[in-house]
């Protein structure tokens, strides 16, 4: 499942109640057998969209005993990096290791003046984050900026928690390879699993590359798909055209979206409305590495809406891959 929490009209208390119905949703999907929760970093949008994954990944793992968090993107350079070693440690302990970080650069250059933080020097930002990080979860002390620290505890995962570079450019590609670290690319691009491998080879490094499938869609199930988007395709727009909004032409994302209509959106198929019979039927055409996404409060999607779309997946989609 996939949570943002975006809502396009803030409301207070509605947000409290929307919050809270995603912590009901995690317990009912770690008990009923689903996987895993992605979440994301933006900062500063109207909507709310999801602005500190480290504390709702601590919140869901508060809720569950099997889930997977993943944070697609952890937007690193934006973070104090010895203050988010110490969370990712504390969340890596928590959990027992269930906490998957994808460290991205971010493409908002306003995220990074509203945070201090100078755009022309994000890529020099990251890699000390990631030299920090990774000397901090070795529990021992060592030198940052001229004083000695160390940071307690270390995690529980060895040598660290599992730790993936994301982006979708041969720099993202080198930095990785530099650093002997998997590589998630949020696009299919061609060329750059090779190009990453070889660079690999070049700095003696070992990795692992991962894409977005070309496949990626955000899913909701229902027994009437045309009824649903007529009731509902307007918060998938939303999500949609804020989303498109921030993308500059250099950016590729597997759920870009040009859509300017639901009709539109629906025709391209980054998000899709499925019965459970269909559901089944996708998840069958999956490969290995592939999940189906369900993204239950897309947009501002009302609370009982996101229920039914999760329970019809628990009641007739799961129990056919038991």
């Amino acid at each position: 499942m996939r949570f943002n929490m975006v809502m396009p009209e803030p409301d207070r208390a509605e947000n409290g109640r929307r919050h809270r119905a995603m912590l009901d949703m995690v317990r009912y999907a770690d008990a009923h057998g689903f996987s895993g929760v992605s979440l994301e970093e933006h900062h500063g949008a109207a909507n709310g969209w999801s602005s500190s994954p480290l504390i709702l990944a601590g919140l869901i793992f508060g809720a569950s005993t099997k889930l997977q968090v993943t944070l697609s993107a952890l937007l690193v350079p934006l973070h104090d990096p010895l203050r988010i070693a110490e969370d990712i440690a504390a969340l890596d302990l928590a959990s027992g290791g269930r906490l998957v970080v994808i460290a991205g650069l971010g493409y908002r250059p306003e995220e990074y003046a509203a945070h201090g933080k100078d755009w022309a020097s994000r890529g020099a930002l990251m890699d000390e984050a990631i030299t920090v990080m990774r000397q901090a979860w070795t529990g021992e002390p060592f030198e940052y900026r001229g004083a000695t620290v160390q940071v307690t505890p270390a995690p529980q995962s060895a040598p660290h928690p599992i730790l993936m570079l994301g982006g979708t450019s041969k720099i993202a590609a080198r930095r990785a390879a530099r650093f002997g670290l998997p590589f998630f690319a949020a696009a299919q691009v061609p060329g750059l699993a090779e190009y990453y491998n070889e660079q690999c080879t070049a700095n003696g490094t070992g990795g692992f590359f991962m894409a977005a499938s070309a496949e990626t869609a955000m899913v909701h199930v229902a027994e009437d798909p045309d009824k649903a988007w007529a009731e509902l395709g307007h918060h998938f727009l939303h999500e949609a055209q804020v989303y498109a909004g921030w993308q500059t032409p250099d950016i590729q994302s597997a759920v870009h979206s040009t859509a300017t209509t639901v009709d539109e959106l629906r025709a391209e198929g980054t998000y899709q409305i499925l019965t459970p019979e269909q559901c089944v039927q996708r998840c069958k055409t999956l490969g290995p590495f592939d999940a189906l996404t369900l993204h239950p409060m897309c947009g501002g999607m009302p609370i009982d809406e996101a229920w039914s779309s999760i329970r019809l997946v628990a009641e007739a989609v799961l129990p056919e891959f038991a």
